[in-house]
């Protein structure tokens, strides 16, 4: 029925917009198809719920994941099936995977690469692998986040084309489709045993009339990813090593950017109101990408880390954001959409992090630019960049920050240990051409940090007016902070261990008087920071058990959120987490090399 005010046509884009899409999975089911320049997830019935375009941080086209409209489904037309799926190894081409009751269907899926900026290209690939397949599609583009209907669908003798607010649709391959009741186009398909049908989508800024070749497509796609992801016969867990270096892969942007996450909203904690919006390049995770990529060799990754961080540098100097679009761009403010949400979370985008204050990004970016100095791709204009953050650090060390989790301005030590491994590292890696005074600076630092951070029992605690335990701060400290021998190393492990991990998996500090578990997961970070801790210490063992426990902590498709509700073997939160999957590469590749010390800071 329409309503007064509004025609007939009206009305029916109104309710398709508020109609709820499929109902939602367990975070762990959900699977990723990236090509650096966005991301979609595939929901193991065959859906597209999540897919913005043209970039990460613009509007979705697809927006099921959050309860709202636009949809893109290939499902067997039996429902009565079993789901499952797999990625081709070394790459995000994903394959899902049907059992029904008279065969197998299976629907090979990924954004084509190498990525236009200004234009996706999904394609899928439907095989009858047993039996004769007979399978729906439907498809329904509605850009930034459903506020556009396809409109202007046509079908010229070629692929369909339509409309989108500003976007164009071609899609191939369904030329028997017909538009249905909500705007979009359905199909059924029918293949015989061993028959494959191809379905390209390209959703682009400009219309386009090249050819939308399936064969020439996934030739390129496949070529692509073999150069794009190294063998990793030489790590601890080379498959998923592999899988890590893909996720790195499909989150970083040509311009250097890499995402911290391909979705927004998705819950830490049910309705506690931690859901933000992650599809923005953090400098931290810029960072850890980088230097873990660097653990296990010379890649493009480091060299598009290095690039992105030095020319924020060089343009913000001290005043350095936390956070960017990945190209380069500030971070719009937070506003809700008009969606339900992800049961649990929130429906929000953009992010207040890019206002904020952080001294650690400062001591990353030189553990970066020192690492990318042992590969011999350290340039002259990046040296500018170090001088610019080091210059940074000596005039705000001694000032409080938001720190690295981004809350209140307090005087956090990881901060300032950060800081000291960066100074060290980088004085060592330009030998007689680094500035005489960053050594001092980091002597400076440590000794001004110990004496306002080291507990009285001889371990690291949190902040200066905060004696709990804070796992983060085993990464500088593995990284060089202190010597290996140094009894604080020990002791602050020890005090993560007793008071921070539960069932093997480590949590990042206490939430008042909460138990473990109640406030937040267990952080997938801080569980391979333990590990690269104990390594430092020449604990072979024990790290080896952090680390398998750790990597165990993932979804059916092998991602990482940022982090796991141990009581309930779940995922928590955004989804894939980049910084995970570069924390478990850099384990995987130093705990593949032989036994010897990890690189420090100059001890």
């Amino acid at each position: 029925m329409s309503r007064p005010g509004t025609s007939e046509e009206q009305a029916r884009n109104e309710d398709a917009a508020r109609a709820p899409a499929d109902g939602p999975w367990t975070l762990r089911d959900y699977a990723l198809i990236a090509d650096g320049e966005r991301g979609a997830l595939v929901d193991p019935r065959g859906g597209i719920v999540w897919l913005c375009a043209p970039a990460w941080h613009d509007g979705a086209v697809f927006s099921g994941l959050l309860g709202g409209p636009g949809r893109y489904r290939v499902r067997p037309a039996d429902r009565w099936n079993v789901w499952g799926g797999y990625y081709e190894d070394g790459t995000l081409i994903r394959v899902s995977r049907w059992v029904t009751a008279d065969g197998i269907v299976s629907c090979r899926e990924a954004l084509a690469v190498p990525a236009d900026t200004g234009r996706v290209v999904l394609l899928r690939q439907i095989r009858a692998v047993r039996g004769d397949a007979l399978v729906d599609v439907g498809l329904d583009v509605r850009a930034g986040y459903g506020q556009h209907p396809m409109t202007d669908v046509r079908q010229d003798g070629g692929p369909w084309r339509a409309r989108s607010g500003p976007l164009h649709v071609r899609w191939s391959g369904a030329a028997d489709a017909r538009p249905d009741a909500d705007g979009g186009l359905r199909t059924r398909l029918r293949l015989p045993e061993g028959g494959v049908h191809d379905l390209v989508l390209e959703i682009a800024t400009q219309q386009r009339s090249d050819l939308l070749d399936p064969r020439a497509l996934w030739r390129a796609t496949e070529r692509w990813w073999r150069s794009a992801v190294p063998d990793c016969a030489d790590t601890a867990a080379p498959r998923d090593t592999r899988m890590a270096y893909a996720v790195l892969n499909g989150l970083t942007s040509a311009a250097g950017g890499m995402v911290a996450a391909a979705t927004t909203s998705l819950p830490e904690r049910a309705d506690t109101g931690r859901d933000y919006d992650y599809r923005y390049a953090w400098v931290r995770d810029q960072c850890y990408a980088g230097i873990e990529v660097a653990a296990h060799g010379p890649h493009p990754l480091l060299d598009r880390a290095v690039r992105f961080v030095t020319d924020r540098l060089l343009a913000d100097g001290a005043e350095l954001r936390p956070a960017y679009t990945v190209d380069g761009e500030p971070l719009p403010p937070e506003r809700e959409l008009p969606f339900a949400g992800y049961p649990g979370g929130g429906d929000r985008t953009g992010n207040r992090a890019g206002r904020q204050f952080r001294l650690d990004v400062f001591g990353e970016v030189l553990q970066l630019f020192a690492a990318a100095a042992r590969h011999g791709v350290l340039d002259s204009r990046t040296v500018k960049a170090a001088t610019v953050a080091a210059d940074a650090i000596a005039e705000r060390w001694g000032a409080p920050e938001a720190g690295l989790w981004e809350l209140e301005e307090r005087w956090w030590t990881h901060s300032r240990l950060c800081c000291v491994v960066g100074l060290r590292d980088l004085s060592r890696q330009l030998g007689a051409t680094a500035p005489a005074g960053w050594t001092r600076l980091a002597d400076r630092i440590l000794a001004g940090t110990r004496s306002r951070c080291l507990h009285t029992d001889g371990y690291w605690q949190r902040a200066a007016d905060d004696t709990g335990p804070e796992a983060a701060l085993l990464l500088p400290l593995a990284r060089g902070a202190v010597p290996p021998t140094d009894p604080s190393l020990a002791l602050t492990r020890s005090q993560v261990v007793r008071r921070l991990a539960v069932d093997g998996h480590v949590y990042r500090f206490r939430h008042g008087e909460e138990p473990l578990g109640d406030a937040e997961g267990a952080f997938l970070l801080c569980g391979f920071t333990m590990a690269l801790a104990a390594h430092a210490q020449d604990l072979h063992t024990e790290a080896a058990r952090w680390f398998e426990r750790t990597r165990a902590a993932c979804g059916s498709a092998g991602l990482f959120a940022e982090e796991y509700d141990v009581a309930q073997r779940q995922l928590r939160g955004n989804l894939p987490q980049g910084f995970v999957h570069a924390l478990l590469l850099e384990c995987s590749a130093r705990f593949g090399q032989a036994p010897k010390s990890v690189p420090s800071a100059g001890w």
